[in-house]
């Protein structure tokens, strides 16, 4: 039995306050943090995405250096479960309404174009043909993201699902858990333009989009009930 204390590895789903979040890591690991941003999953094709976290898993199974205590970014944590088989692990991760998260991450990358290049293929295209925030939610590419990206990883294995809605309050919870309270509600998330309401769009859409993405906002309950469970 391993007697290396656990790992803290940290799924940043887009657009579900992971940069305020970061920053709560980054101020209590400081160097023993590692940031992960290197896959990019969401511009990724499907089957290129799983097989770069694969090979990307089986490669780092020859070691991570040994003062690293965290790891948080943009991934599929199955990489991470390869490359730490054998190794006590704490996965974290947080969840936000998926309609919620889809037209934020829309509206994200309309204010930014300057990410909208061929080293991010899904984005460059969404940029060159123009897509509508209806072609965006309810095309293939990012049905279900959450499912996407927990790919040959079972959500039951995190120790802990934040929600981005409850931000604050669900930090204290991490922090008490897993940082010996030293991250608080001080840690206000990075961008505020996640309220909501800042972008209303039609019911009758909300429930195509709901729909098109059945399976993770099937995932979102579990997560939300999950929480309340905790107390």
């Amino acid at each position: 039995m391993s007697t290396q204390s656990p790992l803290l590895v940290s799924l940043h789903m887009p657009k579900t306050a992971g940069t305020s979040f970061a920053a709560a890591l980054r101020e209590h690991y400081g160097a023993q943090l590692r940031e992960d941003y290197s896959m990019l999953p969401i511009n990724r094709q499907r089957g290129v995405r799983e097989w770069n976290a694969v090979r990307a898993g089986l490669a780092a199974r020859r070691g991570l250096p040994a003062d690293i205590r965290a790891i948080h970014g943009h991934f599929l944590p199955l990489m991470y479960r390869i490359a730490l088989r054998g190794r006590p692990v704490h996965y974290v991760t947080w969840l936000r309404d998926p309609v919620e998260r889809l037209v934020s991450n829309y509206h994200y990358w309309r204010r930014n174009p300057g990410g909208a290049t061929p080293a991010q293929p899904v984005r460059y295209r969404m940029a060159q043909e123009g897509w509508s925030l209806e072609r965006f939610c309810l095309g293939p590419e990012f049905r279900n993201l959450y499912k996407q990206y927990l790919w040959g990883f079972p959500p039951g294995r995190f120790a802990f699902i934040g929600i981005t809605e409850r931000y604050e309050e669900d930090l204290v919870v991490f922090a008490r858990c897993f940082l010996d309270g030293a991250a608080t509600a001080a840690h206000a998330r990075a961008n505020p333009e996640r309220d909501s309401d800042r972008y209303r769009i039609e019911l009758s859409l909300r429930a195509r989009i709901e729909h098109h993405h059945a399976a993770d906002m099937v995932l979102y309950r579990w997560a939300q009930d999950r929480v309340l469970a905790r107390g």
